[in-house]
């Protein structure tokens, strides 16, 4: 099986206090993120589960729901995904000064036959598709969830 892993740092402009009441904001992230094309989350907390549809650029779209299994306020948020992807990733938000770093370690396969061909045959189109919404979702997230200032 493919697997897609990620070690990922975003630098961002706000402390972790207000990075992590952004993160709480669920409600909103679908206007953040275009991309996120359906979204069922109500809270940032262990024993959630959300659903999920993304729709990279690329030609489909990938459902998965994740399973918060872990959150710690407000550093760091551990969840394990199944449907169209599986597997497990985790957030920390770290301090870095008056602003904030957030590290991503992932580790994703395709959950379903026709992405586990996919992969197999253009794995670097995934991997580019993948790395895309992260990088994109980080900037969004910027530009959109906090201000200036680091608040909403």
């Amino acid at each position: 099986m493919v697997h897609v892993r990620s070690d990922r740092w975003y630098d961002l402009p706000a402390d972790r206090a207000a990075v992590w009441d952004s993160f709480t904001s669920t409600r909103r992230y679908r206007a953040w993120w275009p991309w996120l094309t359906e979204f069922d989350g109500v809270e940032l907390a262990a024993g959630q589960q959300w659903s999920c549809t993304v729709s990279p650029p690329l030609p489909y779209l990938v459902r998965f729901r994740l399973e918060l299994v872990e959150v710690d306020p407000p550093r760091s948020v551990r969840a394990v995904l199944t449907g169209d992807v599986v597997g497990n990733a985790r957030l920390e938000v770290v301090v870095a000064g008056s602003a904030s770093r957030v590290h991503l370690v992932s580790d994703l396969a395709p959950g379903n036959p026709a992405l586990q061909v996919i992969a197999r045959v253009a794995q670097p189109v995934v991997r580019r598709g993948h790395d895309w919404v992260l990088d994109t979702g980080a900037r969004q997230f910027v530009e959109r969830a906090l201000d200036p200032t680091g608040r909403i």
